[in-house]
């Protein structure tokens, strides 16, 4: 492993600049995330665990301002019985939407999973609720077609405008902060007052702006993605303005209860805790993106994004273009893995998901993509999906294995 080595430290001093860039963001974002916590006086009380309706449960009400704070938005809910990033976007698009409504996507088609949360029939989706849906597909270069946007808004029952952030199973790059802050001044200055809703997966903290720093009312995400620090073991969080979060709330209990009840017995410290360490895991997973980027660089293989670029989430895609080099790939990021390193990752049918599927996740908290992972849909042009890292070391490890692999 001694050649790999020395070529990993070169990787390094290649890498450098944007190390560097990423550390300046990690501490910008450290100081927000301790200042949310400190303005909302976060107690040892807090970590408690409650039973039974939850009434006055001061963790659960805390924890949502706190995470609220630190994206710089009115309100947040935060809660373990949000049980995926897809469970959290259902939840916020059913409690904001209307029948006779509309939802207007401007960023192509949403990711595998949410789609059958609009467009299913006969499963109690928003289509079969009379919530229209209309689609601007992206420019061939990813970028947002505006001319597309502005004849779309014609429709007056738009209710809520739709951002993904991240790629999905998609060939582009994820959109940054400041192009997410064009869409949202574009559409207001087209005359639309609902919603600006984004699916913030995978970008939080990337930056040391989020969304809501930038003209969207509401943003979406996992806690077992960037925003629990390695640390959530389940959960979602909704933040944004307090009317949004109002209905959303009435939805995900009972219009009559809202948010003033949900109990958790096993307590929130792993909530709290992760909050306060994601902006140095996410620094860790960017790190990891790059340095993998670098290499599949040098060995010939198509990153996004480009190696010259700095990420904007924190998954990066490796076009490999044969079968072969991608489920070879994908397996060595699992045999690097602390959990389940035995194990040989086989492709299958996973809910959700229209194509089979190949998945590596050794990870603590089982799915966890903040933890290093890779993915993919096993068809050309045969792409897969590295994301995660809660140690840049582990990244260095699990690179000495995927070089030996693909190099071999």
């Amino acid at each position: 492993m001694t050649d790999y080595i020395e070529y990993i430290n070169n990787c390094e001093e290649r890498l450098k600049d944007k190390f560097a860039r990423i550390d300046s963001i990690a501490f910008a974002n450290q100081s927000k995330v301790l200042a949310a916590f400190q303005k909302n006086k976060i107690a040892l009380r807090h970590f408690s665990g409650t039973t039974g309706y939850g009434y006055g449960d001061e963790g659960r009400d805390c924890l949502g301002q706190t995470y609220a704070d630190a994206f710089h938005t009115q309100a947040g809910i935060v809660s373990p019985h949000l049980l995926s990033g897809t469970h959290a976007l259902s939840a916020a698009l059913f409690g904001l939407l209307m029948p006779g409504d509309t939802l207007l996507c401007v960023s192509g088609m949403p990711y595998d999973t949410i789609r059958p949360v609009i467009l299913g029939e006969g499963i109690g989706s928003l289509k079969d609720y009379n919530v229209k849906f209309e689609c601007v597909n992206l420019n061939e270069d990813g970028t947002f077609d505006f001319e597309g946007i502005e004849s779309a808004l014609c429709d007056k029952n738009i209710k809520v405008v739709y951002i993904q952030r991240s790629r999905g199973y998609e060939l582009r790059d994820a959109f940054s902060c400041e192009q997410i802050g064009e869409v949202c001044s574009f559409v207001r200055k087209k005359g639309f007052e609902g919603c600006i809703f984004v699916d913030n997966c995978y970008g939080e903290f990337v930056e040391e702006v989020e969304p809501t720093d930038c003209g969207a009312d509401l943003i979406v995400g996992s806690l077992i993605k960037n925003a629990g620090g390695g640390m959530a073991p389940t959960g979602g969080y909704i933040c944004g303005k307090s009317e949004y979060i109002e209905k959303i709330g009435r939805r995900l209990t009972a219009p009559s209860i809202g948010l003033e009840v949900g109990s958790y017995e096993q307590g929130y410290r792993y909530f709290y805790q992760g909050l306060f360490m994601a902006p140095h895991v996410v620094a860790q997973a960017l790190k990891c993106s790059l340095l993998i980027g670098m290499a599949m660089t040098d060995l010939g293989y198509k990153n996004y994004p480009s190696i010259d670029k700095m990420p904007y989430d924190i998954t990066r895609c490796i076009e490999f273009g044969n079968a072969d080099d991608m489920v070879n790939f994908i397996r060595e990021v699992q045999y690097a893995s602390p959990v389940d390193s035995f194990v040989t990752c086989e492709q299958w049918d996973m809910p959700g998901y229209d194509d089979q599927i190949i998945m590596a996740a050794g990870t603590f908290v089982s799915g966890a993509s903040i933890e290093l992972s890779a993915d993919g849909p096993v068809k050309l042009p045969y792409i897969a999906y590295f994301q995660g890292g809660l140690t840049y070391e582990h990244g260095k490890c699990a690179l000495q294995r995927i070089l030996s692999k693909l190099k071999r």
